[in-house]
């Protein structure tokens, strides 16, 4: 009998815990353990954010085992799974590491960047020579790079060619992509992506690696150039559009 009692205690615990709840936490810096505002927190999972108030204080949604990603102007990026124990006594401290910017380590691009993000998402080019061929069926464009002929050829090779490689990394990242329309809808998440230019962020939302999201953007006819310059929201919208696209050609 203790023994069904223990069964049917241990089984309400693991339903309770499986379901989503409200947590809370506070965010410091590791340096001084004072409070950080205005910290973004998304859950991965379920692509829902929160901010962190002037106290560090926070509170998101979220169940046993998700995936939480801290991110603020300054400091390291933080990702950390909600545990048993978080959504039962509450209140974790989580604590970011500032990033330590040298001035003297600052590699100046042709591009003008200083190291300090507030500034070099303002000098982010804004790409307004390039070409765009639009392909008949499509709801989007392609860039074409150059205004030479062999732009549009890429281009249409690009999309018409059924062997190109972007279809293999849409095959094998189709779970993490069927998140992009969520992710993108999410008006916390644009506006923290339009002030990266990192990939950290993107990587962690989205779960593809920087070297999977350069290879689709190629394959997608995006210069190298535009893959190296454009901040984190460019980026999303670029394989986003990408990826609606050949969803269209694959029916």
């Amino acid at each position: 009998m203790k023994q069904l009692l223990y069964l049917l205690l241990f089984l309400c615990l693991h339903f309770s815990f499986a379901q989503t709840v409200t947590i809370n936490g506070i965010v410091q810096n590791a340096a001084n353990d004072k409070p950080l505002e205005n910290v973004n927190i998304f859950n991965i999972g379920s692509i829902k954010g929160s901010i962190s108030k002037a106290d560090g204080s926070f509170e998101i949604d979220a169940k046993v085992n998700d995936s939480l990603y801290f991110s603020y102007l300054g400091f390291k990026p933080f990702k950390t799974r909600v545990s048993n124990d978080w959504i039962k006594y509450g209140n974790i401290v989580i604590k970011l590491t500032e990033l330590g910017i040298a001035l003297e380590e600052v590699v100046v691009s042709s591009h003008g960047l200083t190291g300090f993000m507030e500034i070099d998402v303002k000098n982010i080019p804004v790409y307004t020579n390039v070409n765009a061929y639009a392909i008949t069926g499509l709801n989007k464009r392609y860039e074409g790079g150059s205004k030479e002929a062999s732009g549009f050829t890429k281009t249409v090779n690009a999309i018409l060619n059924p062997i190109n490689s972007v279809y293999n990394l849409f095959n094998k990242k189709s779970k993490q992509l069927r998140r992009l329309r969520k992710i993108k809808d999410d008006e916390q998440i644009r506006n923290l992506l339009l002030t990266k230019v990192d990939r950290e962020t993107l990587v962690a939302l989205t779960g593809i690696d920087k070297v999977d999201l350069d290879e689709i953007l190629l394959n997608c006819s995006y210069s190298k150039d535009y893959i190296q310059t454009a901040n984190d929201l460019q980026i999303l919208d670029a394989i986003s559009n990408c990826y609606e696209e050949y969803k269209v050609l694959n029916r």
